[in-house]
């Protein structure tokens, strides 16, 4: 085999090895496609059932004075009430705290998933 074959034999493996990755890449992307098609599910058509499900349950209040409290407000009140906490029990002012986040931690956690988050915040302090 003399050097002008080794380079076509060479050329033919080359394009022969990219046309089955192209070919298995264009395969994927169908599949893919595919996946979007059929498990898709649109977020404006399921908001729209909740809205029509909340709004049937939701009856206006006949004094005008609404009973549930705003949301946001309720949210800001008790990121104060906490941060005023934590600052009272490492007796610091508000001021020299920084809270990023702060989340509800569920009731049905193990004793041991709550001794390690217990022991994590104590040990950054």
């Amino acid at each position: 085999m003399n050097l002008s074959e080794a380079f076509a034999t060479g050329g033919e493996t080359a394009v022969i090895g990219m046309g089955i990755v192209f070919g298995v890449l264009i395969i994927l992307l169908i599949v893919l496609q595919l996946f979007k098609v059929i498990f898709y599910k649109d977020p404006a058509k399921a908001n729209k059932a909740q809205t029509a499900v909340s709004e049937k349950v939701v009856a206006p209040d006949p004094v005008g004075i609404t009973t549930e409290p705003d949301k946001e407000e309720d949210d800001e009140q008790l990121i104060a009430v906490i941060t005023a906490a934590i600052a009272a029990s490492l007796n610091t002012s508000t001021y020299n705290l920084n809270i990023k986040s702060i989340r509800r931690v569920s009731p049905g956690r193990p004793a041991w998933n709550r001794a390690g988050l217990n022991e994590t915040i104590n040990n950054r302090f």
